[in-house]
């Protein structure tokens, strides 16, 4: 009788042992895709990073034309008024 329940307990232990082994397995490949996710996740970081820059660059450049534009036609609007006002 002592034989039989040494055996059920051998068994129940190789069976906890085989479930840790299976968990462990488990984690170490989530851990994996989790490292692989977050590499993907920075390299859209650096891409998306570089396309702000462009953006921010091209933004700069037509604030800068447009500036040089309106700059002369801001003086020419003023000069117009104040010749409507001269005149009345």
């Amino acid at each position: 009788m002592l034989m039989y329940v040494l055996i059920g307990l051998s068994l129940v232990l190789v069976g906890i042992a085989g479930l840790q082994f299976t968990y462990l397995y488990w984690a170490d490949r989530l851990n994996a895709e989790r490292k692989k996710y977050i590499q993907d996740l920075e390299e859209k970081y650096k891409r998306t990073l570089s396309q702000l820059e462009i953006a921010e660059r091209r933004i700069a450049a037509q604030d800068e034309l447009l500036d040089a534009v309106y700059a002369d036609l801001e003086n020419e609007e003023d000069e117009a008024w104040a010749d409507v006002i001269e005149e009345r």
